[in-house]
């Protein structure tokens, strides 16, 4: 089974604009090993580097110090077996749907042998009908699942999602959820998701990884042993919820008061 990720004490820091400062270190010291197949979200607070580590798995940058593994083999750059789907869609408005999700395929040179996978992928994500409407046609969550289909038209193991579901209202977040863990199940591969949102995470993942503030490390991994599809109300997930959040020191505590008469 192929889209195993292994991350080896990685470090990235970025230059200061302010010459007389010290640099921005954004991960210090950050390891992890995500097993193929699994869910795997990446949560905590805002600045801390999650989205520098998806796009130094994703190839799209370099650690500073430190190695990542995809299946054994040294990430240097990106490369075909790791999709990535942002929180904006980022379609290009000049081309339709159709030719959004084979952008990829052609820029390969290899659509004519896949040119199926485009049709299949249009109807997994619920886009028949759509095909010739350019992008500005659709809604938010319309062009979400175009975005989604290009990613993962080229049958990667790995698919990285950095909060691609942030921007939209909370029913289409919740039904767009559902067809991801679909498509999860469906091609068996590897996701890992940014995400502000707590319940997003316990609802879709396997693991939850808690990061510490810049510099970050894993202040914790919570494996999440619910059964699927998982209900939002059950006492159990507002247990998980209530633990994430004490992790990350925003579960809030009400202290006892005592009362003289």
């Amino acid at each position: 089974m192929v889209g195993e990720i292994k991350i080896e004490n990685v470090c990235k820091s970025f230059k200061n604009t302010d010459a007389f400062k010290e640099d921005i270190v954004a991960l210090n010291g950050f390891s992890l090993d995500i097993k193929p197949g699994s869910f795997v979200s990446l949560i905590g607070p805002s600045g801390c580097g999650k989205s520098t580590l998806l796009r130094i798995i994703g190839g799209l940058d370099k650690a500073t110090e430190g190695k990542l593994y995809i299946d054994g083999e040294e990430i240097k750059k990106p490369g075909s077996d790791r999709g990535f789907a942002f929180q904006g869609s980022n379609l290009f408005p000049w081309l339709t749907v159709e030719k959004n999700i084979a952008f990829g395929l052609k820029a390969r040179h290899i659509y004519k042998d896949h040119q199926k996978d485009v049709e299949e992928f249009v109807k997994l994500v619920g886009l028949e009908g759509f095909e010739k409407s350019y992008p500005h046609q659709l809604s938010g969550g319309m062009q979400q699942r175009a975005s989604l289909a290009r990613a993962l038209v080229g049958h990667p193991s790995v698919l990285l999602l950095d909060e691609p579901l942030g921007a939209l209202d909370a029913f289409t977040r919740m039904n767009l959820q559902d067809e991801i863990l679909d498509i999860w199940k469906k091609h068996n591969m590897t996701m890992i998701m940014v995400t502000h949102d707590v319940d997003e995470a316990i609802y879709m993942s396997d693991r939850v990884v808690v990061m510490s503030a810049r510099p970050s490390k894993v202040e914790a991994i919570i494996d999440i042993e619910l059964p699927r599809p998982r209900a939002r109300a059950q006492d159990t997930f507002q247990e998980y919820r209530t633990k994430i959040l004490d992790v990350l020191n925003l579960g809030g505590h009400v202290e006892e008061v005592e009362y003289y008469l």
